[in-house]
């Protein structure tokens, strides 16, 4: 895990990476990026400097990987959860049998019934496993962990998205492909 000014820094980088770039003065390209010295130009303008080595650690050492430079180092990106048109450009790739999905108790009768929506992001977002989405629900409560039928959703012609940092996305998991632990 992060130490805490890293940690600070990261979230401050979520929020503008993934859902408020113009809160510093940024506009991301279509795929996400912003260029690194436009981001760390802008972060220091607004009072949140941030060193290109000290940004290089958020990258590296958080756990869930939530950010990605492009190819050539020169640009970067949230790898995921978007609440801002953006095109990751991730292509379609086969799921494994079973995903996973953390929650808490409260939302399940919405779930019941409407199944996985995404809300006010672009995907849906499952782990691959049952401890990783554990965690995830654990953000919001006591965590109630879902089991998606993947493969069975694949087959059915849903498609699925592998982020950078290894999150499966898609559109909307059906009520019908989840298996519900029984509380």
């Amino acid at each position: 895990p992060l130490e805490p000014t890293l940690r600070r820094l990261s979230k401050f980088l979520s929020l503008v990476l993934r859902h408020q770039p113009q809160l510093i003065g940024l506009t991301l390209d279509s795929a996400g990026y912003v260029e690194v010295d436009r981001l760390l130009a802008a972060c220091a303008a607004h009072g949140q400097p941030i060193t290109r080595e000290v940004l290089q650690q958020v990258v590296e050492q958080n756990d869930k990987r939530r950010f990605a430079f492009s190819a050539d180092g020169l640009r970067i990106r949230a790898s995921q959860g978007h609440s801002i048109a953006v095109d990751l450009a991730y292509s379609p790739q086969p799921p494994p049998t079973v995903l996973y999905h953390g929650t808490v108790a409260a939302a399940l009768p919405a779930i019941r019934i409407e199944g996985l929506t995404k809300q006010a992001r672009h995907h849906v977002h499952l782990s691959s496993s049952a401890q990783e989405a554990k965690r995830v629900g654990a953000r919001r409560g006591r965590p109630v962990v879902l089991t998606v039928r993947a493969e069975a959703m694949a087959h059915a012609g849903f498609a699925f998205f592998r982020s950078d940092n290894g999150v499966w996305l898609t559109d909307h998991v059906p009520s019908a492909y989840l298996i519900f632990p029984s509380l």
